[in-house]
């Protein structure tokens, strides 16, 4: 995860002089407005939210239906936008449309970076860890297209003084009952290279056992390295933790007593991941699916509990073992800031028609269709019997209601003390926040005088 540096005597001041730059490039974006309204400028401002909206339309259009209904939305999709610049250049709007651009960018960029800088982050506590006497890692040798063998893994654990068992892929095996034998026969430390639905199953053998834990980052998008703050790049970098290690403690996530480590998914992604042709095939498959998930005969809506608050009706729900900075943190490269904060993140999505899809893609996380928390339990319910959950990217069924909690603090990390580090994520942009950061301190003076 990190070490992380807190904010000298000066950070409230350059946040608050960064709050200022950003509430005066928003000035700037409002007078480019004003002096350019004889020149187009609110055709600019109202080109580009209908482009938005209407490439919106098309992507619901595109994912939601089949037929002439998807191929007229891609073109929307597609058109919306190369129609918004060619309408620019040819009127002449392309300069108003640059500025305000420009202004609009600075603004965000010294927003977030004020805000990143007032409220300086919790620094990750370690501790020095001894190094193991009988560490075994359970290595899966197809994980990641096959790094275990491109990096040779197996050899460089052994040089570390590790056992190594290493799977048969022809032959699926329990790992926890692995993991449970390593223990039995005196283990001090287990580890996994692949993917994290391995991780978690000798996860939660290590934290039940209140041993070490070691991830090697062999698998194919190694969220929980990632948020460790591991080299995803060169997975044996991780065994350097063998003879050069520290300790952090991390959550651990629980559903229905089985252990996750990053997300579990329920609804439209949990339906499309049990499919077999997923694997080969992600993008067919779920383009093939989702007008049946959305719309059609397939569609389940799920109810959820979460501590005090009920959400009803979701298409597709996600919790966390922490959260994430913002909903956007949720796609490709998504980071969770910390794993120690002791809350599930929640995530939950109902999008019926094209207008909420216009409305998701215009007003963001403030949209009706979408729902962003925190939480210490989750309960999932739904009219059927068990319903499909995707745990760590595993494709499983549970019988309903099915509980999600968190068990703080319940797993020991071994890392390496040299590791590249978690790229803190930007924070979500607070107007509100960001005018009181900029003008605090003078009304504060104004109001001793």
């Amino acid at each position: 995860m990190g070490r992380t540096r807190t904010t000298g005597p000066g950070g409230n001041g350059a946040a608050r002089l960064l709050a200022r730059l950003a509430v005066l490039a928003v000035v700037g974006s409002v007078l480019v407005l004003v002096l350019a309204l004889g020149e187009g400028g609110l055709v600019v401002v109202g080109a580009g939210l209908l482009g938005l909206i209407v490439c919106a339309v098309g992507v619901w259009w595109f994912v939601a239906h089949r037929g002439l209904v998807r191929l007229g939305g891609a073109l929307l999709a597609v058109v919306s936008p190369v129609a918004v610049l060619v309408l620019f250049a040819h009127d002449g709007l392309w300069l108003t449309a640059l500025v305000l651009c420009l202004c609009w960018g600075v603004a965000l960029a010294c927003a977030r970076t004020a805000l990143r800088k007032s409220r300086p982050e919790r620094p990750t506590r370690t501790r020095a860890a001894s190094r193991p006497n009988r560490p075994v890692l359970i290595m899966n040798p197809k994980s990641g297209g096959g790094k275990v063998g491109r990096f040779a893994l197996v050899e460089r654990a052994e040089e570390l003084g590790a056992r190594v068992i290493l799977l048969d892929p022809s032959a699926p095996a329990d790992v926890a009952a692995l993991a449970r034998q390593a223990v039995a026969e005196g283990a001090d430390l287990l580890g996994v290279a692949g993917g994290d639905g391995t991780q978690a199953l000798v996860a939660a053998i290590a934290a039940e056992h209140d041993l070490p834990f070691l991830v090697v980052s062999a698998g194919t998008r190694n969220h929980f390295a990632m948020d460790l703050g591991l080299d995803r790049s060169d997975p044996s970098r991780c065994l350097d933790a063998l003879t050069a290690g520290e300790e952090v403690r991390v959550d651990l996530g629980d559903i229905a007593g089985r252990a996750f480590v990053n997300t579990v998914s329920f609804g439209v992604y949990a339906d499309v991941v049990q499919r077999p042709e997923y694997r080969d095939d992600k993008a067919g498959t779920a383009l093939s699916l989702m007008p049946d998930l959305l719309l059609g005969e397939g569609v389940r809506r799920l109810d959820a509990r979460v501590d005090g608050t009920t959400l009803s009706s979701q298409q597709a729900l996600l919790v966390s073992n922490n959260p994430y900075t913002s909903p956007d943190e949720l796609s490709g490269g998504g980071r969770r800031p910390r794993l120690d904060d002791g809350e599930l993140g929640v995530l939950g999505i109902r999008v019926e028609d094209a207008a909420q899809a216009a409305d998701l893609a215009v007003r963001g996380s403030e949209s009706t269709g979408l729902t962003v928390m925190t939480a210490h339990r989750v309960e999932v319910t739904t009219d059927a019997d068990e319903i499909p959950v995707a745990v760590d990217g595993e494709a499983l069924r549970m019988p309903t209601p099915v509980v999600c909690t968190l068990r703080p603090g319940a797993l020991r990390v071994l890392v390496p003390r040299d590791r590249p580090g978690v790229v803190v994520p930007e924070p979500p942009v607070n107007w509100r926040r960001i005018i009181d950061l900029a003008f605090r301190r003078t009304a504060d003076a104004q109001t001793r005088a």
